[in-house]
Protein backbone atom coordinates (compact mmCIF):
# COMPACT_ATOMS: atom_id res chain seq x y z
CA UNK A 1 0.00 0.00 0.00
CA UNK A 2 1.18 3.30 -0.80
CA UNK A 3 2.62 5.79 1.90
CA UNK A 4 1.31 9.10 2.62
CA UNK A 5 4.54 10.99 1.46
CA UNK A 6 3.63 8.63 -1.94
CA UNK A 7 0.16 9.91 -1.97
CA UNK A 8 1.61 13.74 -1.44
CA UNK A 9 3.87 13.64 -4.14
CA UNK A 10 1.53 11.86 -6.76
CA UNK A 11 -0.95 15.14 -6.03
CA UNK A 12 1.82 17.54 -6.17
CA UNK A 13 3.30 16.04 -9.89
CA UNK A 14 -0.37 16.06 -11.04
CA UNK A 15 -1.29 19.53 -10.47
CA UNK A 16 2.31 21.07 -10.26
CA UNK A 17 1.85 22.59 -7.25
CA UNK A 18 3.59 22.55 -3.45
CA UNK A 19 0.55 24.93 -2.11
CA UNK A 20 -1.10 23.12 1.41
CA UNK A 21 -4.19 25.23 1.78
CA UNK A 22 -5.15 26.15 5.56
CA UNK A 23 -8.30 25.75 6.69
CA UNK A 24 -8.23 28.03 9.25
CA UNK A 25 -12.11 29.33 9.93
CA UNK A 26 -11.20 32.39 11.88
CA UNK A 27 -14.35 33.51 13.84
CA UNK A 28 -13.73 37.13 12.71
CA UNK A 29 -13.56 35.86 8.77
CA UNK A 30 -16.94 33.95 9.43
CA UNK A 31 -20.34 35.82 7.98
CA UNK A 32 -21.91 33.81 10.58
CA UNK A 33 -19.98 32.93 14.23
CA UNK A 34 -21.15 29.55 14.19
CA UNK A 35 -20.35 26.09 13.22
CA UNK A 36 -22.19 26.21 9.88
CA UNK A 37 -19.99 29.94 9.17
CA UNK A 38 -17.29 27.49 9.53
CA UNK A 39 -18.59 25.08 7.76
CA UNK A 40 -19.66 27.54 4.89
CA UNK A 41 -16.01 29.38 5.04
CA UNK A 42 -14.11 26.12 4.39
CA UNK A 43 -16.46 24.68 1.87
CA UNK A 44 -15.67 27.81 -0.23
CA UNK A 45 -12.05 27.86 0.15
CA UNK A 46 -12.23 24.35 -0.88
CA UNK A 47 -14.29 25.03 -4.04
CA UNK A 48 -11.42 27.35 -5.12
CA UNK A 49 -8.41 25.82 -4.67
CA UNK A 50 -9.23 22.29 -5.75
CA UNK A 51 -7.60 22.20 -8.75
CA UNK A 52 -4.50 24.14 -7.67
CA UNK A 53 -3.79 22.27 -3.99
CA UNK A 54 -1.13 19.75 -2.97
CA UNK A 55 -2.83 19.40 0.58
CA UNK A 56 -5.48 20.61 2.81
CA UNK A 57 -4.68 21.54 6.60
CA UNK A 58 -8.11 21.71 8.68
CA UNK A 59 -7.04 23.59 11.97
CA UNK A 60 -8.98 21.49 14.81
CA UNK A 61 -8.81 24.18 17.32
CA UNK A 62 -11.67 26.21 15.37
CA UNK A 63 -14.23 23.71 15.00
CA UNK A 64 -13.47 22.52 18.75
CA UNK A 65 -14.05 25.90 19.21
CA UNK A 66 -17.75 25.27 18.32
CA UNK A 67 -18.43 22.00 20.46
CA UNK A 68 -20.60 19.64 19.38
CA UNK A 69 -21.59 21.28 16.30
CA UNK A 70 -18.05 22.01 15.10
CA UNK A 71 -17.14 18.20 15.36
CA UNK A 72 -20.18 17.71 13.20
CA UNK A 73 -18.94 20.72 10.59
CA UNK A 74 -15.22 19.16 10.18
CA UNK A 75 -16.27 16.03 9.69
CA UNK A 76 -18.06 17.60 6.43
CA UNK A 77 -15.15 19.64 5.88
CA UNK A 78 -13.44 16.38 5.52
CA UNK A 79 -15.97 14.38 3.08
CA UNK A 80 -15.39 17.69 1.19
CA UNK A 81 -11.98 17.34 -0.25
CA UNK A 82 -11.42 15.11 -3.04
CA UNK A 83 -10.03 11.51 -2.10
CA UNK A 84 -6.79 12.23 -3.92
CA UNK A 85 -6.12 15.04 -2.12
CA UNK A 86 -3.79 15.00 1.03
CA UNK A 87 -4.95 15.77 4.21
CA UNK A 88 -3.07 17.54 7.32
CA UNK A 89 -5.03 17.42 10.63
CA UNK A 90 -3.41 20.60 11.99
CA UNK A 91 -4.08 19.14 15.82
CA UNK A 92 -0.27 19.44 17.14
CA UNK A 93 -1.27 16.28 19.81
CA UNK A 94 1.39 14.80 21.61
CA UNK A 95 0.90 13.61 24.95
CA UNK A 96 1.70 10.15 26.82
CA UNK A 97 1.62 6.94 25.15
CA UNK A 98 -1.92 5.47 25.99
CA UNK A 99 -3.19 9.27 25.06
CA UNK A 100 -1.39 9.43 21.92
CA UNK A 101 -3.02 6.06 20.98
CA UNK A 102 -6.15 7.83 21.43
CA UNK A 103 -5.03 10.74 19.36
CA UNK A 104 -3.78 8.99 16.76
CA UNK A 105 -7.07 6.76 16.42
CA UNK A 106 -8.38 10.16 16.44
CA UNK A 107 -6.97 11.25 13.71
CA UNK A 108 -6.30 8.32 11.56
CA UNK A 109 -9.69 6.29 12.29
CA UNK A 110 -12.33 8.53 13.08
CA UNK A 111 -11.48 11.28 11.21
CA UNK A 112 -9.91 9.35 8.86
CA UNK A 113 -6.97 12.03 7.70
CA UNK A 114 -3.97 11.05 6.19
CA UNK A 115 -1.77 13.09 8.23
CA UNK A 116 -1.49 14.95 11.73
CA UNK A 117 0.47 17.55 13.21
CA UNK A 118 2.61 16.10 15.87
CA UNK A 119 4.35 17.80 19.50
CA UNK A 120 7.63 16.11 19.71
CA UNK A 121 8.45 17.71 23.02
CA UNK A 122 7.46 14.46 24.97
CA UNK A 123 10.03 12.50 23.29
CA UNK A 124 9.72 9.13 21.52
CA UNK A 125 7.10 7.27 22.84
CA UNK A 126 4.90 10.23 22.44
CA UNK A 127 5.32 10.25 19.26
CA UNK A 128 5.45 6.51 18.26
CA UNK A 129 1.69 5.68 18.02
CA UNK A 130 0.98 8.85 15.10
CA UNK A 131 4.39 6.44 13.14
CA UNK A 132 3.23 2.99 13.57
CA UNK A 133 1.04 3.18 10.76
CA UNK A 134 3.29 3.39 7.44
CA UNK A 135 0.34 4.52 5.49
CA UNK A 136 -0.24 7.70 7.59
CA UNK A 137 1.67 10.83 8.04
CA UNK A 138 3.06 12.69 10.77
CA UNK A 139 4.10 16.39 10.89
CA UNK A 140 6.47 16.75 13.24
CA UNK A 141 7.21 20.46 15.14
CA UNK A 142 10.45 21.69 14.41
CA UNK A 143 11.17 25.67 13.86
CA UNK A 144 7.32 26.42 13.85
CA UNK A 145 6.58 30.19 12.68
CA UNK A 146 5.19 31.88 15.77
CA UNK A 147 7.87 34.72 17.31
CA UNK A 148 7.88 32.42 20.44
CA UNK A 149 9.68 29.80 18.85
CA UNK A 150 13.13 31.30 19.60
CA UNK A 151 12.02 30.74 22.87
CA UNK A 152 13.24 27.45 23.26
CA UNK A 153 13.63 25.96 19.55
CA UNK A 154 16.94 28.20 18.75
CA UNK A 155 18.82 26.75 22.07
CA UNK A 156 22.09 25.47 21.62
CA UNK A 157 21.87 22.02 22.54
CA UNK A 158 25.39 19.65 22.92
CA UNK A 159 27.30 20.11 20.11
CA UNK A 160 26.26 23.37 20.11
CA UNK A 161 23.68 23.09 17.27
CA UNK A 162 19.99 24.43 17.74
CA UNK A 163 17.53 22.53 19.31
CA UNK A 164 15.44 22.53 16.14
CA UNK A 165 18.11 20.42 14.39
CA UNK A 166 18.15 18.17 17.12
CA UNK A 167 14.57 17.44 17.05
CA UNK A 168 14.67 17.15 13.33
CA UNK A 169 17.64 14.84 13.70
CA UNK A 170 16.27 12.85 16.13
CA UNK A 171 12.59 12.58 14.30
CA UNK A 172 13.65 11.79 10.83
CA UNK A 173 16.81 9.49 11.65
CA UNK A 174 15.56 7.73 14.87
CA UNK A 175 11.91 7.75 16.04
CA UNK A 176 10.37 7.53 11.96
CA UNK A 177 13.84 5.55 11.24
CA UNK A 178 11.22 2.01 10.55
CA UNK A 179 8.60 3.60 7.93
CA UNK A 180 10.32 7.21 6.82
CA UNK A 181 6.98 8.44 7.57
CA UNK A 182 7.62 11.76 9.11
CA UNK A 183 7.63 15.05 7.70
CA UNK A 184 8.81 18.26 9.48
CA UNK A 185 6.87 21.88 10.54
CA UNK A 186 9.28 24.24 9.19
CA UNK A 187 8.26 27.92 8.96
CA UNK A 188 8.52 29.26 6.16
CA UNK A 189 9.02 32.76 8.45
CA UNK A 190 12.73 31.63 9.03
CA UNK A 191 14.33 31.39 6.05
CA UNK A 192 18.09 30.55 7.68
CA UNK A 193 16.47 27.25 9.52
CA UNK A 194 14.47 25.74 6.14
CA UNK A 195 18.39 26.35 4.61
CA UNK A 196 19.77 24.64 7.73
CA UNK A 197 16.68 21.69 8.09
CA UNK A 198 17.26 20.98 4.77
CA UNK A 199 21.02 20.74 4.46
CA UNK A 200 20.88 18.47 7.21
CA UNK A 201 18.12 16.54 5.57
CA UNK A 202 17.79 16.84 1.94
CA UNK A 203 14.94 14.57 1.15
CA UNK A 204 12.30 14.99 4.09
CA UNK A 205 9.30 16.78 3.35
CA UNK A 206 8.82 20.20 5.07
CA UNK A 207 5.58 21.88 5.85
CA UNK A 208 6.46 25.30 5.90
CA UNK A 209 3.58 27.67 7.31
CA UNK A 210 3.52 31.42 7.93
CA UNK A 211 2.89 32.76 4.24
CA UNK A 212 0.20 35.33 4.25
CA UNK A 213 -0.96 36.80 7.80
CA UNK A 214 2.33 35.77 9.28
CA UNK A 215 4.54 37.34 7.03
CA UNK A 216 6.46 34.86 5.55
CA UNK A 217 8.25 36.11 1.86
CA UNK A 218 6.70 33.56 -0.66
CA UNK A 219 10.16 34.55 -3.11
CA UNK A 220 12.59 33.72 -0.18
CA UNK A 221 10.77 31.07 2.63
CA UNK A 222 9.73 28.19 0.45
CA UNK A 223 12.23 28.64 -2.18
CA UNK A 224 15.23 28.02 0.88
CA UNK A 225 13.27 24.27 1.87
CA UNK A 226 12.63 23.00 -1.45
CA UNK A 227 14.66 19.33 -1.56
CA UNK A 228 16.64 18.89 -4.29
CA UNK A 229 14.01 16.77 -6.47
CA UNK A 230 11.98 20.31 -6.63
CA UNK A 231 9.52 18.84 -4.20
CA UNK A 232 8.96 18.59 0.15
Amino acid sequence: MASFFDKLRARAEAVDSLLCVGLDPHQSELEEDSAEGAFKFCAKLIEETKDVAAGYKPNAAFFEAYGTPGADALERVLKLIPKDIPIVLDAKRGDIGSTSEAYARAAFETLACDSVTVSPYLGGDACAPFLKDPTKGVWVLCKTSNPGSADLQTMEVVGGKPLYLHVADLCCNTWAKEHNNAGLVVGATDVEALRRVRAELPHVWFLSPGVGAQGADLSAGPPAGVSPGGVG
